[in-house]
């Protein structure tokens, strides 16, 4: 059984892919962030603007997004700490120059209709 892509140590299909194939919603921001990375190490731009909270999607493009996604090599993710409607996390990948990158960022969430959606984050250099 393969383990998820979000190193929750939990298999994928227990994990992240009912929420990347809309069989089931995160309940938690955690569980949303999770899903994000990795619809970021499957190269689903589409999910990734759909779980963006709705007045902040103007800023996201899904060819960019795409773009990116598939520009990297997504290594693991490390989540820092998670409360409330706050995820803080590192994302490690590979750039296109096969350099060790690490994305740092404390990630806000918005709750509507039952449903969790990334709002915005700070990043950490």
């Amino acid at each position: 059984m393969e383990n998820c892509y979000c190193k929750s140590g939990k298999p994928f299909k227990n994990c992240c892919e009912p929420f990347l194939n809309k069989t089931a919603f995160p309940k938690t921001p955690e569980q949303l962030m999770r899903s994000r990375y990795s619809a970021y190490v499957l190269h689903d731009a589409d999910y990734l603007v759909a779980t963006t909270h709705i007045s902040e999607r103007k800023y996201y493009s899904n060819a960019e997004i795409l773009k990116w996604s598939k520009s990297n090599t997504w290594l693991k993710l490390e989540v820092i700490e998670a409360y409330e409607n706050i995820v803080e996390f590192k994302a490690y990948y590979l750039n296109e120059k096969q350099e060790a990158q690490v994305h740092h960022e404390k990630s806000t969430f918005k709750k509507e209709d039952k449903v969790w959606y990334y709002f915005d984050g700070v990043f950490f250099a």
